[in-house]
């Protein structure tokens, strides 16, 4: 068994913290919380009003590049969290982690704004070179990152993420369960969780839904982003024609836990991922899954999921609608899910992360 944490406090990125829980914050609030069960001192640095240094008004980007650096003289080790947003410069005497989730403003530029694109692309690039490690959430993010910087390849390391943070049905409020009731979803319905921008490609199921005729219900659950207005319309249009589709929009914690848990099946056909938490997600609770072959989504379902290339809008309809009749079917796919999803665990990302944090500090 390894000692305990030899060294201070770590120096945290926390400047997602106080933002709508969801992916890179998502992925902060819970590595955080393990590694402080763990032992390690988490110090959390440019959250919008938490932690000892709140950067207030001032933007991410600014506050990253003009104070950060100052805030960083003496830590051991910073772990910057999103993707690229590293110090331009080094600073001395401190170690710094970068977790890179994904590559698509690179991979897929159409999926983001122009800007975003850029600022992704060059401060990347930087923070690439400025980092001592680099942790990847997947094995297919890191090979995105290797094929276009083929000098990380010693500096970085796959640690997948957890899926342990969907609560149980004692996690959610009275209140909570009184809102999903209000909802009246049907006995049986199709759910797609996630964001409605492009890449996550909502249209193919609105496709299949169309093929199944009006008596599906589909419910939507997840913000709007870059690109969702098509999808927006396109949902609006099926309604106006008698289809039964329900956009939530973005929801609590609890509140998405419990329309996950009512769920027959979950369709999760996405073009990129870097990881693809909400599959894990459903099969935690239990929840049949359809995704797509793309991206690492393969790599965290494992044989799982039933996966249907994305461009498929046939064969998505024809496995919704294979296990919307089958019970059985629905009752393999989930006990299948259930031991997929138990193998990503917070505490073990935690773990393999902080194996990193001591070879850089301990050698």
């Amino acid at each position: 068994m390894r000692p305990a944490v030899s060294f201070g406090p770590i120096a945290f990125d926390a400047t997602l913290w106080d933002e709508p829980t969801t992916g890179i914050g998502l992925y902060a609030h819970c590595l955080a919380r393990e590694l402080e069960a763990l032992g390690v001192g988490v110090r959390l640095l440019g959250a919008a009003h938490s932690g000892a240094t709140p950067r207030g008004q001032m933007g991410r980007t600014r506050w990253v590049l003009t104070e950060l650096p100052r805030l960083l003289e003496g830590a051991p080790l910073y772990h910057a969290v999103g993707n690229f947003n590293l110090p331009l410069l080094r600073t001395p005497g401190t170690r710094f982690v970068l977790t890179v989730h994904d590559l698509i403003p690179l991979t897929h530029p159409g999926t983001v704004s122009r800007a975003f694109h850029w600022q992704f692309r060059l401060w990347l690039a930087r923070s690439i070179q400025v980092a001592d490690r680099v942790v990847c959430v997947s094995e297919h993010t890191r090979r995105q990152l290797v094929d276009r910087f083929p000098g990380v390849a010693a500096r970085s390391v796959v640690v997948h993420n957890g899926a342990d943070h969907l609560g149980g049905a004692a996690d959610t409020t009275p209140v909570e369960r009184a809102y999903v009731d209000s909802l009246a979803l049907p006995e049986r319905f199709v759910l797609y969780a996630g964001s409605l921008d492009v890449r996550k490609n909502v249209a193919l199921v609105l496709d299949a839904m169309e093929r199944l005729g009006p008596g599906v219900t589909l419910v939507l659950v997840g913000q709007s982003w870059f690109g969702s207005g098509p999808v927006e319309r396109r949902v609006g249009e099926l309604r106006a024609r008698g289809y039964d589709v329900r956009p939530l929009g973005f929801q609590s914690a609890g509140v998405y836990a419990e329309v996950m848990r009512r769920a027959s099946v979950f369709a999760f056909p996405s073009r990129a991922e870097g990881f693809g938490l909400p599959p894990l997600e459903a099969m935690r609770a239990g929840v049949p899954v359809i995704a797509s072959t793309a991206g690492a989504i393969p790599e965290v379902c494992g044989g799982a999921a039933v996966l249907v290339d994305p461009d498929d809008a046939a064969g998505l309809a024809a496995a919704l609608s294979r296990l919307l009749s089958s019970e059985e079917e629905r009752r393999h796919r989930a006990e299948l899910g259930r031991e997929q999803a138990a193998r990503f665990t917070w505490r073990r990302a935690a773990q393999q992360t902080l194996e990193v944090y001591r070879e850089l500090l301990e050698r």
